[in-house]
């Protein structure tokens, strides 16, 4: 993926079976190309993926096909996987904070 390349989050749409997220990309030698990437809905149901992350889940996907495929990807429509949201929960896991440590007392 070239360093010229825009990619904007333009909306989702709430489907029967999946949540349909839009994506503009920009180039400044073409037109703006429209994808559309897709989670299926028992994924949010499942615990998953939260809603406020699938925006970033798709992101991350639609910026791998186009670096794979030199920003030109032949289709415009991805199904996120399985996989891949456990692969993104896996990297992005909330880090579960320590208890309290005491400080050790020094002696004067």
């Amino acid at each position: 993926m070239t360093k010229e390349i825009t990619v904007q989050f333009v909306g989702f749409a709430s489907k029967e079976t999946v949540r349909e997220y839009t994506f503009t990309v920009r180039e400044p030698s073409i037109e703006p190309r429209e994808f559309t990437l897709t989670i299926p809905n028992e994924a949010f149901t499942a615990h998953r993926i939260s809603f406020q992350d699938a925006p970033d889940v798709c992101s991350l996907k639609l910026r791998r096909e186009l670096a794979t495929s030199g920003n030109h990807p032949r289709d415009t429509h991805f199904q996120i996987t399985d996989v891949e949201l456990e692969d993104y929960r896996s990297s992005h896991a909330r880090r579960v904070p320590k208890p309290f440590a005491r400080k050790p007392v020094e002696d004067y």
